[in-house]
């Protein structure tokens, strides 16, 4: 009962109210959002990185989800992992198989161990670029210590943009 009670209390509420002592993940790209198990990529959708979301990207842009460093941003440009000042631990991956592209269509902004602000753009990369060269662009967004966390909430099948609350780790 506690579960469905602190659920109804942060869908009711919004996330930055139903539990002051969670974390907030903020939407790091505007789009869609979707269960990871609707991710066409079992290390996603049965959740063996964590537990998050994905969002479809309307515009191909991430911004940073929070106040926190750049842990790693892989040589291919297509996924930053990141630490927020808090302590979650996040891992942005745009796209599926996209580091078989080796970078092209991805401009990094940022570098390994940067700070940065929440809403600093980090990465841009060609939505219709990646997509016609074979690959999708759904985007999973992870907490990657999940185990840290009671709950993860993800906020799921809704239009977002960018720097809107999508996640509550409690």
């Amino acid at each position: 009962m506690p579960l469905v009670l602190a659920f109804a209390l942060t869908w009711i509420l919004g996330f930055e109210e139903a539990d002051e002592a969670g974390e907030t993940v903020f939407s790091p790209i505007t789009g869609q959002t979707v269960p990871l198990s609707q991710v066409n990529d079992p290390t996603f959708a049965t959740e063996i990185l964590g537990k998050g979301l994905a969002i479809l990207p309307e515009e191909g842009k991430v911004y940073a989800p929070f106040d926190g460093e750049v842990a790693s941003i892989f040589e291919t440009k297509h996924a930053i992992g990141m630490r927020a000042d808090n302590g979650l631990e996040l891992l942005i991956h745009v796209g599926l198989e996209t580091v078989r592209l080796n970078g092209e269509y991805f401009i990094s902004h940022v570098e390994n161990g940067q700070r940065v602000k929440k809403g600093d753009l980090m990465l841009e990369f060609d939505i219709q670029a990646i997509q016609a060269a074979g690959y999708e662009t759904v985007t999973p967004v992870i907490v990657s210590n999940t185990a840290v966390y009671s709950e993860i909430l993800p906020l799921e099948n809704q239009k977002v943009k960018a720097l809107t609350p999508i996640i509550k780790a409690i």
